[in-house]
């Protein structure tokens, strides 16, 4: 029971003795001694009870803070837990999912239909210490703390949010009016008029899913033990985030891929400026400056930079005349190396004579994310029993549903023709 209740109890009692106390005409002295007695007690329990509520509002506090996080960190402590192998085998041989593994299992079932094992995102987290000799996991192979999801992720170092979906369509209203000021002109003139205050709905849908295959071999599964799901976590990260990247800069809009930021740069907005010049410095930060000005990023280091590794290879080989200091140099200067990717997988290769390639800048604006990526439930994991039967090995089906949609335009621009030859 809580002392604040104890002592409003007993303060009760108290008043309840005194009323009686007082209600006599004729007292004796040990009823005097008494009512004094209890008076005294009933003012120091007033300063006792100020001080118990006190200390319970701040002990109500902490506990209030400690529900409101519980439900993720309990969710965090069973997927840490979660066995792709108890997955595999009970794919494989039926054999029934036990621990957390099940539990994960059980509570992604219940949120949505799956016809597989369903498997967390969170559970395709790489971990650290895997050992691979000839092509088959070493079963000595340890199970550290786990990483994040896709940590090399090219979409996430360019600012990307990633969303879980449970079910359905889902839209966020981002406001694209802008509130305008003005002075009063004139001792009875009037301000400056009321601005509307506009959002745009960006939604997002399920009707993209991804696939890939896994092939297992019954050696496989009988070898590498426990370290078997260390190989599948690996190797479904690997494939999955590839191919997201891929999709998220590059996605066609059509044949199932979502419509990524680049190619769909017209559709959704984007700025995208043709350069037709060698990749310098200076090419970059007329972008840069483009953002500044439209309040979009405050500094160049608000900027991410998306680039082919070919652009850092022409600008790293450019000098500037009589000095010892490259093109590459100047920009590092003014955006961090930290927020510059290079990957050969979310870009297009150069084309043409001479050889270009295109280039993405993205900044945050008020904490809002300049790409969307909604990822729906978990990925559903099917087994194939029919396709690898002869030789006993176990193919997997892995299904992911995602999407692609942008905040804000101005908080992305597309660079084309940047020479690299």
């Amino acid at each position: 029971m809580l002392d604040s209740v104890k002592i409003a109890r007993r303060q009760s009692e108290i008043r309840q003795q005194i009323a009686g106390l007082a209600g006599k005409e004729k007292p004796d002295e040990n009823e005097l001694r008494q009512m004094e007695a209890l008076d005294t007690e009933y003012r120091q329990n007033e300063t006792r009870y100020r001080a118990a509520l006190i200390a319970e509002d701040t002990e109500r506090r902490e506990a209030g803070e400690e529900l409101e996080t519980r439900s993720d960190r309990e969710w965090s402590e069973l997927v840490s837990a979660f066995e792709m192998r108890q997955v595999a085998l009970n794919l494989d041989e039926g054999r029934a999912l036990s621990g957390r593994t099940a539990e994960v299992v059980e509570e992604l079932r219940g949120a949505g239909g799956y016809r597989g094992v369903p498997v967390p995102w969170a559970a395709l987290e790489t971990r650290a210490g895997e050992t691979v000799a000839a092509g088959t996991p070493n079963p000595l192979s340890t199970r550290p703390i786990i990483d994040r999801l896709f940590p090399d992720s090219v979409a996430a170092r360019m600012g990307a949010q990633m969303i879980g979906i449970e079910s359905g369509l889902t839209e966020w209203p981002v406001v694209t009016s802008a509130v305008t000021a003005g002075w009063q002109a004139t001792e009875t003139g009037n301000v400056g008029g009321p601005t509307v205050y506009a959002t745009t709905d960006k939604a997002m849908a399920p009707n993209n899913t991804l696939g890939i295959q896994m092939k297992i071999t019954r050696k496989a599964m009988k070898q590498s033990g426990a370290a078997l799901e260390d190989a599948v976590r690996r190797d479904m990260n690997g494939a999955i985030s590839q191919a997201l990247d891929a999709a998220i800069f590059l996605g066609s809009g059509s044949s199932g891929q979502p419509l990524g930021v680049i190619a769909g740069a017209a559709t959704y907005g984007i700025t995208s400026t043709a350069v037709g010049a060698a990749a310098t410095w200076a090419a970059f930060r007329a972008a840069v400056v483009s953002f500044m000005t439209g309040n979009a990023a405050a500094s160049p280091d608000a900027v991410n930079l998306l680039i082919r590794p070919e652009v850092w290879a022409k600008m790293d080989g450019s000098l500037i005349t009589s000095t010892a200091v490259s093109e590459w140099d100047r920009m590092l200067g003014n955006i961090p190396a930290k927020n510059i990717a290079m990957t050969a997988n979310a870009l297009a290769a150069p084309t043409g004579s001479p050889s270009a390639c295109t280039a993405l800048l993205t900044t945050a604006s008020g904490g809002v994310a300049p790409i969307f990526v909604g990822l729906w439930g978990a990925v559903d994991l099917i087994r194939d029993p029919f396709s690898d039967a002869q030789s006993g090995g176990l193919r997997l089906t892995a299904l992911a549903t995602a999407d692609v949609t942008v905040a804000r335009a101005v908080q992305l621009q597309v660079l084309t023709g940047v020479q690299v030859a």
